[in-house]
């Protein structure tokens, strides 16, 4: 394992799409600000990059984080920046989240062709998403619609809807990072769009000896940490683990913090939209005590089984 030393900079592992380096970007600015110094962006490839095929088929969230954290426990770079999203929510050995930025808009976002609303789409519209929690809840308010299973990056979805689709649904936080926002002609939000669990926060990811083997950017890490942020996802990361799902089970979660207030909202549906189930819970925490928020979270997640959410995952 390889240490960094003043004679260079650090070094910040980062997907090679567009959104990954600006994402990357911000948090290696972010850390600079906070006393870090100079950070390189090293691209690492992963198979979520590589591969046509859907993500359930690839194995789900990990598919974009494992050449990532390969990466950082081999020494090639010091600190990784994941789509909190897209990472798996069980621990991995050696690693340890040190920061969680603070939060970009959760929401998710409809890009429809000639400024269509998702009420305004014709009957039969061809909406794309490679996201099955998207096409559930899509379907659980326009039935009638055709969902189409896309990849590929923010711009490349984006041109679909000049082509043979007339709509995708996108993370609004994506298209704010990479200035495309104006592509929005709807935004579709709670309660009726809960996002998936994390959506719109960023996960830095470090080793587990990073105090002891790279001081200067563990200050640095503890600066730019959000525990408002840390503590909403934490909740929603920790109902998505208790309920032992992933990106191929169409749940979604948000939680927000109004002070020491927390509300969880999630909802839980068979892919074709016909069966939902929704639940809230509300608790006072404290935003800096992670515990508190993870108890929120596997109580709505212990509440959605007992009415039968297992049963409507095992058709995803």
């Amino acid at each position: 394992m390889t240490s960094a030393t003043a004679a260079r900079p650090w070094r910040l592992g980062t997907r090679g799409s567009d959104l990954a380096r600006t994402q990357s970007s911000h948090v290696a600015d972010a850390l600079t600000a906070a006393g870090a110094g100079a950070l390189d962006l090293v691209v690492v490839r992963t198979e979520g990059d590589v591969s046509t095929a859907s993500l359930a088929s690839l194995g789900g969230t990990g598919v974009f984080a494992g050449a990532l954290r390969a990466a950082l426990l081999d020494g090639e770079v010091d600190v990784v920046v994941h789509s909190l999203k897209d990472l798996p929510t069980a621990p991995h050995p050696g690693l340890t989240i040190a920061a969680v930025p603070p939060r970009e808009d959760p929401r998710d976002a409809l890009c429809a062709r000639d400024g269509l609303t998702l009420a305004d789409l014709p009957a039969g519209a061809r909406v794309g998403t490679g996201s099955p929690r998207r096409a559930a809840l899509l379907l659980i308010a326009r039935p009638d619609l055709e969902i189409v299973d896309i990849r590929g990056n923010v711009p490349t979805r984006l041109a679909r809807t000049e082509d043979d689709l007339d709509a995708v649904v996108l993370a609004l936080s994506g298209l704010r990072r990479l200035g495309l926002e104006g592509r929005a002609t709807e935004i579709l939000g709670p309660p009726s769009f809960l996002p998936a669990p994390g959506q719109g926060a960023l996960a830095v990811e470090t080793r587990d000896d990073v105090d002891s083997e790279l001081p200067g950017l563990a200050a640095a890490l503890r600066a730019i940490h959000h525990a408002p942020s840390a503590a909403a996802v934490v909740a929603e990361r920790t109902l998505l683990g208790r309920l032992e799902a992933g990106c191929a089970a169409p749940v979604g979660a948000l939680a927000t913090l109004d002070g020491e207030d927390l509300e969880l909202a999630a909802v839980v549906a068979r892919p074709d939209g016909a069966l939902h189930l929704r639940r809230a819970a509300h608790a006072s925490i404290d935003p800096a005590d992670t515990t508190l928020a993870a108890t929120v979270g596997r109580d709505l997640a212990d509440d959605l089984l007992v009415s039968g959410a297992a049963d409507l995952m095992a058709d995803a």
